[in-house]
C-alpha cells in the first residue's frame, strides 16, 4: 500500500476550517500540516481549495439484505453511501429474516465483510420474546439494540409493556428506538377509513400524527430515566418532542440522545401534493411549523446527530395506492447534499454540519478512531466541492431502487471523492468498485 497526499484543502474539523495538507499512509491519516512535501511513492492530489471532511457516519439505514434484495443489498447500499461521502453505516434489523438472533445478526456481518464498499455495523433487533438473545450482544462490535416501539417495515413491533420494561432494565448497551404509538395510529387509520372512500398520501401525517409520536417517545424517555438506560431515539419528527431532550449536557455525558433526519428538516406536508408516496415515510414528514421547529431545535443543541433513515423500495411499490405503498425514502447518497442547502442559505455552518454528521455520531456510539480528521485515525474522508451546481436525476443515482424524492431538484454542493480506510471508493464523481469497508469497533 502506498501514500496519498491531499494538498491545498480546506480541512473542516472540530469546529474550524483550516487550509492545509493531509497525508494518508496505508489505512490511516499519517500527518496533517499547513504544507507537506511528497516523498517516495506518493499519489499527490491537489484539491484546489475543496473542503475535506471526515467520512460521514450514518447511524440509521435499511439496506434490505437478506430477503428483500430486489430493493437493495448491502453492496449497492454501501456503494450509494460512498457516492455521498458516507464511510460508515449502521443498519437496521428489520430484514427478512429479521436480525433477532445472534446467528442471523452474524449472517449480515459475514455478507458485509465480502461485499461492503464502506464500514459497517448492524443493530441487534428486539422482539416481544427474545430478551435473552438480545443480552448476548457484544457492545464492542455491535452498535446497539433496536426496538420498534411503532410498527414499520418488517413487523417487529414491541408493544408489550412488560417486555419493554424488561429490555430497558436489563440491556446494558445503547437502545435505539422507533417511537410511534401503535394504538393511536390504528385509531386514526380506522377513523380516516370510515370518513373517506380513498386515503391520500397527504393524510399520512394526520394518521401517523404528533400525538402518536409524542406518546411513544415520552414513554421511551420515562423508561430510560427509570432504569438509567442508554437511550437513543431515532428520527424525531415533531416540535412537541423536542422538549423531551436536554441541550445543556455534553454529548459524552448524555444518557438520552436524539437523532434528526435530513428529510424531516428538508420536506414538509406541502410536498405530499407533488411527490405523493415518494415522500411517505415513518414517522411521517409533518407540517412546515414542525420542520421549522426541528431546524431550530437542531441549532439549539437538542438533536445530537443528523442521519437519513435510508429506506429504499421499488418505484413500482411506491406507485401503488397510499394504503398499499410502503413507507421509506432512499437518501444516503444525498444526505450531505441536502444539508448543504442549509449551509448556502446561511442557516448552518459547515463546521456545525460536520459536527452533527461526523464527530457526534462517533462520540455518541463510541466509534473507535473514526469521525475526525486526526493523525492516527482511520483515513475515512470526503472531498466536497461546496459551489458545484448540479441536479439529481436518474443518470447520477446509485440506488438499486432507481429513484429519489430529490429527482430534478437543483443542488449546490457535492461530494466528488471519498476515501475509506485509505482507499478511493469514489473518485472524480465515479465509483471505483473497491470494497474497502471494515467492521466498526466501539469502546463503550
Amino acid at each position: 500500500m502506498g501514500q496519498i497526499l491531499i494538498k491545498n484543502a480546506r480541512l473542516v474539523n472540530e469546529g474550524s476550517i483550516v487550509e492545509g495538507d493531509l497525508l494518508v499512509k496505508d489505512d490511516r491519516i499519517a500527518k496533517i500540516a499547513s504544507s507537506i512535501t511528497a516523498e517516495g511513492n506518493t499519489e499527490v492530489v491537489d484539491v484546489n481549495g475543496k473542503m475535506v471532511i471526515p467520512g460521514i457516519i450514518d447511524d440509521q439505514v435499511h439496506f434490505r439484505e437478506p430477503g428483500l434484495t430486489h430493493k437493495e443489498d448491502i453492496n449497492t447500499g454501501a456503494r450509494s453511501a460512498a457516492a455521498g461521502g458516507v464511510t460508515s453505516f449502521m443498519e437496521m434489523p428489520n430484514t427478512k429474516p429479521t436480525s433477532t438472533t445472534q446467528e442471523k445478526l452474524q449472517d449480515k456481518y459475514d455478507i458485509a465483510a465480502q461485499t461492503s464498499t464502506v464500514n459497517y455495523s448492524f443493530y441487534m433487533g428486539a422482539t416481544n420474546d427474545n430478551v435473552e438473545e438480545v443480552l448476548k450482544t457484544n457492545p464492542k462490535n455491535v452498535c446497539g439494540v433496536k426496538i420498534f416501539m411503532g410498527s414499520s417495515t418488517g413487523n417487529m413491533l414491541v408493544d408489550n409493556e412488560k417486555t419493554l420494561d424488561n429490555l430497558f432494565s436489563k440491556v446494558p448497551m445503547l437502545i435505539a428506538t422507533h417511537c410511534e404509538d401503535e394504538a393511536t395510529i390504528r385509531r386514526n387509520m380506522a377513523s380516516f377509513k370510515e370518513k373517506y372512500d380513498v386515503i391520500h398520501p397527504y393524510m399520512h401525517p394526520l394518521i401517523r400524527n404528533e400525538e402518536g409520536c409524542y406518546l411513544s417517545s415520552s414513554l421511551a424517555v420515562d423508561l430510560a430515566r427509570k432504569h438509567g438506560s442508554r437511550l437513543h431515539i431515532l428520527h424525531i419528527s415533531t416540535a412537541k418532542e423536542i422538549g423531551l431532550f436536554d441541550n445543556d449536557i455534553p454529548l459524552k455525558d448524555k444518557k438520552v440522545t436524539a437523532e434528526i433526519c435530513v428529510h424531516h428538516l428538508y420536506f414538509d406536508d406541502g410536498y405530499y401534493h407533488t411527490l405523493g408516496n415518494h415522500v411517505k415515510c415513518n414517522p411521517a414528514v409533518k407540517s412546515a411549523s414542525d420542520r421549522e421547529a426541528l431546524l431550530q431545535g437542531l441549532k439549539d443543541g437538542y438533536f445530537d446527530v443528523i442521519a437519513t433513515d435510508h429506506a429504499p423500495h421499488t418505484i413500482e411499490e411506491k406507485a401503488k395506492p397510499y394504503l398499499e405503498a410502503p413507507s421509506g425514502l432512499p437518501l444516503i447518497q444525498h444526505s450531505l447534499a441536502v444539508m448543504m442547502s442549509f449551509y448556502h442559505r446561511g442557516e448552518l455552518s459547515m463546521e456545525f454540519i460536520v459536527d452533527k454528521m461526523c464527530h457526534s455520531p462517533a462520540v455518541l456510539f463510541d466509534v473507535e478512531e473514526r469521525g475526525y480528521l486526526r493523525e492516527g485515525y482511520f483515513a475515512d474522508l470526503a472531498l466536497v466541492d461546496p459551489d458545484l451546481n448540479w441536479q439529481v436525476n436518474k443518470d447520477n443515482l446509485e440506488y438499486k431502487c432507481g429513484w429519489s424524492p430529490l429527482e430534478n431538484f437543483d443542488i449546490k454542493g457535492k461530494v466528488t471523492d471519498t476515501l475509506c480506510n485509505g482507499k478511493w471508493v469514489y473518485r472524480n464523481n465515479k465509483l471505483t468498485g473497491l470494497k474497502a469497508g471494515k467492521r466498526l469497533s466501539f469502546t463503550p
